[in-house]
């Protein structure tokens, strides 16, 4: 019997199935514990490291056991990711103004990728959309009820926040990376001219505050009518 699941959208999401088979022994693990090992593993060790084998390893079992819970990797990530976006709860309460508290939940959003690096690798991959992750949308959604777009429009900019964020992570993971530090520039003169002017004042927020209030403002308030 082959332990690969469908893939792409006929395959059925993790969470619409039953927690176990109903054949074989009792079992001797949960799904949550499974999921737990294999985000410690992934933590520590990078989500190349997590495969069925490895994390049955952890939980000191053999990676065939691992199929009465799971049909494959592919179900493990689902439910890890979802996982990890249960620890954006609880959610910040509105007080009066939804674009600050659009602006923490960027932030949150932010740290929770530094906690979990390998989530920057698996956010894009084509998945079902679990009970954390729906609950996420339905926060953010219950916060942009004052502001008048379109839906389309706050799920578009919902998106494409998280997007800009997991961009804000990864030049954070690659710090010290790229620097022009120790280059000869002399053929460059549009860098040499940017360079050699003043630096001007400190910026009064940083550029994740900045980023994140010009693309809500402006992907929220170019059409509304009013904003709350």
């Amino acid at each position: 019997m082959s332990h690969t699941a469908p893939s792409g959208p006929d395959r059925q999401p993790i969470w619409s199935r039953p927690e176990r088979g109903s054949r074989g022994p009792a079992p001797a693990h949960s799904r949550d514990a499974i999921v737990a090992a294999a985000i410690t593993l992934a933590d520590t060790e990078g989500l190349t490291a997590v495969s069925m084998r490895a994390v049955a390893a952890a939980l000191g079992t053999g990676a065939g056991s691992l199929y009465r819970y799971l049909s494959s990797r592919d179900d493990l990530l689902d439910l890890m990711t979802d996982r990890a976006v249960g620890e954006l709860r609880p959610y910040p309460q509105v007080e009066g103004d939804w674009l600050e508290t659009m602006v923490l939940l960027g932030r949150r959003q932010l740290a929770l990728f530094g906690a979990h690096p390998w989530l920057l690798d698996v956010i894009h991959r084509p998945s079902g959309i679990g009970p954390q992750s729906l609950a996420w949308f339905d926060n953010c959604i219950r916060i942009l009820e004052p502001v008048r777009c379109p839906v389309a429009a706050k799920f578009e900019t919902i998106a494409m926040m998280t997007g800009v964020v997991s961009l804000f992570a990864r030049r954070e993971s690659a710090a010290g990376a790229f620097s022009f530090a120790g280059v000869d520039l002399a053929a460059y003169p549009h860098l040499v001219a940017a360079f050699s002017q003043p630096s001007g004042p400190a910026p009064r927020a940083d550029l994740v505050e900045r980023t994140l209030r010009s693309l809500l403002t402006g992907l929220l308030l170019g059409d509304s009518t009013e904003a709350g």
